[in-house]
């Protein structure tokens, strides 16, 4: 009896295999960044749900809320559980979490400076079935905890987003996916997200985001021309600096609240 000829297995088998040159296909579900350009890096086109995404920072919140706040949103709304923060190193803004689709209630902070508790705060949450996302800054993990972690979120399929330090991408991590988060130098408006790691390869050159949404643009405009009205009002800018049309745009920055702001006047 003959053998079966090879080249009918090695077919069969490439179907299945990932080719390192190609963007990977996610195993298990993601959820959408909310950030078109990201999502067409990144395998599945979303974040990983039931896995470790490391955000690694000069700074331990800049860019976070920007970065992740479309998908924590989506999270909420999906499983109706709250986003557990971890070690959040400032007080969450609840106002203008809320104006962009997060609410308030929707958080629970755990405040510890200590590295053993913020870390079994973080497992204690991912093993919550009702915990929609956990958010955690552990600026001094180490790898075996770091894996501890990730095996109780692929358990208990909760999207887990953790951050470090910039001098954490010299060592390893069993991160499914890592991303270096820094302000563009050359423009502030932006933010340079770098792929350190993913199921798939190199990529070239950073991928780019506004450093704003388009809301909270419109609200610094504003801020900006008032303080430029006041300005000169009090004399302290030439007539001719200030802006010669306005336009008025409608915005609900926080409905219900007492310090809504239904109408801003942005520079035309």
């Amino acid at each position: 009896m003959g053998l079966p000829f090879l080249d009918s297995f090695s077919a069969a088998a490439g179907r299945g295999v990932w080719h390192a040159d190609e963007l990977g296909l996610a195993d298990a579900q993601v959820v959408a960044t909310g950030h078109a350009a990201l999502d067409a890096e990144l395998p599945g086109g979303g974040w990983p749900v039931g896995a470790m995404t490391e955000l690694l920072q000069r700074a331990p919140e800049a860019h976070v809320w920007r970065l992740l706040l479309p998908a924590l949103a989506q999270a909420v709304e999906a499983r109706g559980g709250p986003v557990v923060l971890v070690g959040a190193p400032y007080e969450p803004c609840g106002p203008s979490l809320a104006a962009q689709g997060l609410p308030v209630e929707a958080l629970m902070w755990i405040k510890s400076d200590a590295p053993p508790a913020r870390l079994w705060a973080c497992e204690q949450a991912l093993r919550c079935a009702d915990v929609a996302a956990v958010l955690a800054w552990l600026p001094q993990a180490r790898v075996g905890e770091l894996r501890r972690l990730q095996l109780a979120a692929a358990q208990h399929d909760v999207m887990l987003f953790v951050c470090r330090p910039e001098s954490a991408a010299r060592g390893a991590s069993p991160a499914r996916l890592r991303l270096q988060v820094e302000s563009c130098a050359a423009d502030s408006s932006q933010i340079e997200l770098h792929i350190l790691k993913r199921r798939g390869p190199p990529l070239a050159a950073p991928v780019m985001l506004p450093a704003r949404n388009e809301r909270m643009t419109a609200l610094l405009a504003a801020a900006r021309l008032r303080r430029k009205l006041r300005l000169q009002q009090q004399g302290a800018v030439p007539v001719g600096d200030t802006a010669t049309s306005a336009t008025v745009v409608r915005i609900d920055a926080w409905k219900g609240g007492p310090n809504a702001l239904d109408r801003i006047a942005v520079v035309a």
